[in-house]
């Protein structure tokens, strides 16, 4: 069974869902994305978290993340259940969910913990970057709902740390001020942060998010 890593190629795989085969490589393009998985299809908790990410579309859109849900019950039985979803949840399932049957992409992704279910995956999540390499990976137990405005932090963190040669501190959030990496001198803030500094300490030095006006 495949171990994946920060920092690794996301597998490539291809898949039925509900909105037709997937070639996950071909259907990332240049976005970023998010693959999670549910222990099964028709449980309460999975039931409320995906009627939540569907209300989130168009956060993820604005970022240029896709979502796609994976869980290893077959099409007709993922039909079904996004007809209730839709129902109790009071939105429409506007992503994909793979039919995973044969088990094939949560062997990939290591989504079956043994000790945990046999026979079910795990709730894991996988953040990939457009340039298709694992950026995060949070795994969480069968009985525990997902904080999808969490996701949003974090791929506003990734994002952000990206393109930028920053961190981002505890419990940041889109706006706050951020971590200058150490590797920056001083001499080199100006240039590189014309918004100013504050120094706390050498290591540790303050300035506003670059990416905002």
């Amino acid at each position: 069974m495949a171990t994946i890593r920060l920092g690794d190629t996301a597998p490539n795989f291809t898949a039925k869902s509900t909105e037709g085969d997937i070639n996950f490589h071909e259907w990332l393009g240049d976005s970023w994305g998010i693959l999670f998985s549910h222990p099964a299809d028709y449980t309460p908790v999975c039931t409320t978290e995906l009627g939540t990410v569907a209300k989130y579309k168009d956060e993820f859109a604005k970022r240029n993340v896709k979502v796609v849900a994976l869980s290893v019950d077959g099409l007709a039985s993922h039909e079904g259940w996004v007809n209730d979803i839709n129902e109790t949840q009071n939105t429409t399932v506007n992503f994909p969910i793979i039919a995973d049957e044969d088990r094939k992409v949560s062997e990939l992704y290591d989504m079956i913990h043994p000790n945990a279910s046999e026979k079910f995956t795990v709730r894991s999540v996988f953040v990939i970057g457009d340039d298709k390499k694992v950026k995060l990976i949070i795994t969480y137990p069968a009985s525990t709902g997902r904080n999808f405005e969490e996701l949003l932090r974090v791929i506003d963190s990734l994002q952000l740390t990206a393109y930028h040669k920053v961190a981002t501190p505890a419990n940041w959030k889109s706006g706050e001020d951020v971590v200058i990496s150490p590797a920056i001198t001083n001499d080199q803030i100006p240039s590189l942060f014309p918004k100013g500094h504050k120094e706390i300490k050498p290591y540790l030095r303050m300035t506003p998010q670059p990416n905002l006006d």
